[in-house]
C-alpha cells in the first residue's frame, strides 16, 4: 500500500454498534470461574472499512466496537467474574494500536470520534475495577505500542514478558506527528506516577522500553520470563481476584438484542425515540418513562425499565455521535409519568449497595450520562407537560446546555420539531410542567469532574445546593424552577414556540467548531480528573495536532509514515 492509497479510505455509510461474542471477529472471550480471558486476535481483513489492513494486532473502530460489547457483557452477563485478563492471541505481539493507514485516511470527524468512543471505552474498563470489583490485569505478551500500551494502562496491573525484546512504548510522538490519543500520556503521568522527565524520555523514543527499566520507571507492575508467563498471570489473577466483593453464586442478566427500527427519518426503540429534522440540523430525542410499576430486576433482566432505558439510550448516542455528524443540535424531551420513574429510581438506589445488579444499572446509567456530557453536540432540553425529568432523568435535563420549562398548557400538536410538545393536543388542559429533584441528583451519578450535575451547575454555592436538597421530592412549578435556578427560562404558551425555534435557529447560525470549544469549556467547571483532562486535551490539542500539516499534510509524519520517506515540518512553534 502506498501513501496515495490512504486517499480512498472513508467511513462507512452506517456504524452499527450491535455485537456478540458469537460473531466477534478480532477477541476471544473465554470465561473461567472468577476469571475471564479477553483475547486479542485481530483479523486483519477485518477492518470496518475497505483500504487498510489490521496488522500486527492494530485495531479500528470495528475492534473497539467489539471490546465495548465484552466489556458490557462481562459486567452484566457474568457476575462471578472478577479478574479479567486481556492479552494477545498472537505471538510475540499484544497490539500495535489504533491502524496508521485507517487514521491517515479518515476524515478528521472521524479521527476525533475514534479516539473518543475508544477513551470511554477504556474508562468503562476502570469503571469495572473501581466499582464492580472486576479487576483488569493486561497480559503484555508481546510487543506493545501506541493504542496497544493505553489499552494496557487502562487495566489496573500490567505483566509485561521479559524476553529482551517485548517492550511498552508511546511512538506517536516520533513516528507520527501526533499525540497517543486516548490518554496515554496522561495516564502515564496521573495514573501511573511516572516522574515528568522520565515520560518525556519515553514519549519520545520510538523503540519503547523493556524489562526491569520498564518496572522501576513505574511503566508496568511485573515481569515474567515466557516460559512462566502464563502460570504468572494465572496467579497474579487468582490474587487479585480475591480481593473482590463480586457475588460468586449469581446468575447473570442476558443483554439480548436492542429492539430498533431504524429509518432516513431517525431512530424508534422501546423507550427512546430519535427524529431528524436535517433541513434545521436537529435531532429529536425523546425518552419515554415506565408504563408499569418496577418489579424485581433480575427477574425482569434485561426488561427492567432503567436497564433497557440505558441500553438504548447508550446506542443512540454512539449512532447519532457516529452517523449523524452534521445534526448539530439535540432537543431532549421526556414523556411520562414522574412518580413512576422516581419508583423505578427507588429500586435501584436502594440495591445498589448490596445487590450486583442494581449496582450494574446504576453505574451504566452513570457511564451513559457521562458519554452524553462529552459528546459534541449542542443539548438543549424542552419540559413541557407531559415530560417526566424527574431524578434520574433530570439528569439528562442537567446535562443539557439550556432547559427551557413551558408556563402554561400545552400548545396544539405541530410537526414541526422546534416546539412540538408531547402528544397532547387538548388547549384546555389543567395539566402543566413540573421538574423533581430526587436522591439521584445528590452523589450516585457523577460527572467526569467527580462533581453532581447540580454540583457543577451551582459550583461552590453551598448554601444553594443545601437550599436544592431540601426540595428533593417536591414538584417544581416553572415558577420555582426558575426561582431556584433549574432551568434557563420557562416562556408562557403564546410565546413558547417563537422562543424555541428562536433558539434552534441561532444555534444553528454559530460556528459548530467554536459551539464544541464553548460546550467543553463550559459543562466541566471545577477540579481537573483523569476523565477531564483526557478528554478535554482530546479536544483541544489533540483536534489541533491531527488538522496540523507537520502531521496531517501530504508531507506530514502521519501520511508518510511507512514509506520510506522522512516528514517535513514547518518548525514555528504556535
Amino acid at each position: 500500500m502506498t501513501a496515495n492509497d490512504v486517499e480512498d479510505t472513508a467511513e462507512p455509510t452506517t456504524v452499527s454498534f450491535d455485537r456478540h461474542p458469537d460473531s466477534y471477529r478480532h477477541w476471544r472471550l473465554r470465561v473461567d470461574g472468577p476469571l475471564a480471558w479477553l483475547m486479542l486476535d485481530v483479523d486483519e481483513q477485518g477492518g470496518l472499512v475497505p483500504g487498510y489492513e489490521l496488522k500486527l494486532n492494530s485495531y479500528d473502530l470495528g475492534v473497539d466496537i467489539e471490546l465495548y460489547d465484552a466489556v458490557q457483557r462481562l459486567r452484566f452477563e457474568h457476575p462471578g467474574v472478577r479478574t479479567v485478563v486481556v492479552t494477545s492471541g498472537k505471538d510475540n505481539v499484544f497490539c500495535a494500536g489504533a491502524n496508521i493507514r485507517m487514521l491517515a485516511g479518515s476524515p478528521h470527524e472521524w479521527k476525533v470520534n475514534f479516539c473518543k468512543f475508544t477513551n470511554e471505552t477504556r474508562n468503562g474498563m476502570e469503571d469495572a475495577t473501581e466499582f464492580s470489583g472486576q479487576t483488569y490485569l493486561a497480559a503484555v505478551n508481546g510487543a506493545c505500542a501506541g493504542g496497544g500500551y493505553e489499552l494496557a494502562l487502562a487495566c489496573e496491573h500490567i505483566v509485561l514478558v521479559d524476553d529482551n525484546s517485548s517492550t511498552v512504548a508511546l511512538p506517536e510522538v516520533p513516528l507520527l506527528g501526533v499525540l497517543p490519543g486516548t490518554g496515554g500520556l496522561t495516564r502515564v503521568v496521573d495514573k501511573r506516577r511516572v516522574r515528568k522527565d522520565r515520560a518525556d524520555v519515553f514519549a519520545t523514543r520510538s523503540d519503547g522500553v523493556k524489562g526491569r527499566t520498564a518496572v522501576d520507571w513505574g511503566l508496568v507492575d511485573e515481569l515474567a520470563p515466557r516460559r512462566e508467563f502464563t502460570e504468572t498471570v494465572t496467579r497474579r489473577a487468582g490474587e487479585l481476584a480475591e480481593r473482590s466483593t463480586r457475588p460468586s453464586d449469581a446468575t447473570g442478566v442476558e443483554l439480548t438484542p436492542l429492539r430498533r427500527e431504524e429509518t432516513p427519518e431517525g431512530l424508534e426503540y422501546d423507550h427512546v425515540s430519535a427524529r431528524y429534522d436535517r433541513g434545521a440540523g436537529t435531532v429529536e430525542l425523546t425518552v419515554r418513562g415506565p408504563s408499569a410499576e418496577p418489579g424485581d430486576p433480575h427477574e425482569q433482566g434485561a426488561g427492567f425499565w432503567l436497564l433497557a432505558l440505558t441500553r438504548e439510550l447508550d446506542d443512540a448516542i454512539l449512532r447519532l455521535r457516529t452517523n449523524e455528524p452534521e445534526l448539530g443540535t439535540w432537543v431532549l424531551r421526556t414523556q411520562g409519568d414522574q412518580e413512576l420513574v422516581l419508583r423505578h429510581e427507588a429500586v435501584v438506589l436502594a440495591g445498589a449497595g448490596d445487590d450486583w445488579l442494581c449496582n450494574e444499572i446504576l453505574h451504566y446509567y452513570k457511564r451513559t450520562l457521562k458519554r452524553l456530557d462529552v459528546t459534541s453536540r449542542s443539548l438543549i432540553a424542552l419540559i413541557e407537560p407531559g415530560s417526566c425529568f424527574a431524578g434520574v432523568l433530570m439528569e439528562l435535563a442537567l446535562a443539557c446546555d439550556r432547559q427551557y420549562m413551558l408556563d402554561g398548557p400545552p400548545p396544539p400538536a405541530t410537526p414541526s420539531l422546534a416546539g412540538a410538545p408531547p402528544q397532547i393536543e387538548d388547549e384546555d388542559s389543567g395539566e402543566r410542567a413540573s421538574i423533581t429533584l430526587s436522591d439521584a441528583n445528590f452523589g450516585p451519578l457523577p460527572m467526569g469532574n467527580g462533581l453532581t450535575r447540580l454540583e457543577s451547575r451551582f459550583y461552590r454555592e453551598d448554601d444553594h445546593l443545601a437550599w436544592l436538597a431540601k426540595e428533593r421530592g417536591r414538584a417544581l412549578a416553572p415558577s420555582d424552577a426558575v426561582e431556584l435556578g433549574l432551568v434557563t427560562d420557562a416562556p408562557d404558551d403564546i410565546d413558547w414556540e417563537d422562543e424555541i425555534r428562536l433558539v434552534i435557529e441561532g444555534r444553528r447560525s454559530l460556528s459548530p467548531d467554536a459551539l464544541t470549544g464553548m460546550e467543553a469549556n463550559h459543562r466541566f467547571v471545577g477540579p481537573e480528573t483523569i476523565e477531564t483532562k483526557v478528554f478535554g486535551r482530546l479536544s483541544a490539542w489533540q483536534n489541533w495536532i491531527f488538522n496540523r500539516p507537520n502531521a496531517a499534510g501530504e508531507q506530514g509524519a502521519l501520511r508518510r509514515y511507512g514509506t520510506g520517506q522522512k516528514a517535513v515540518f514547518d518548525r514555528k512553534r504556535v
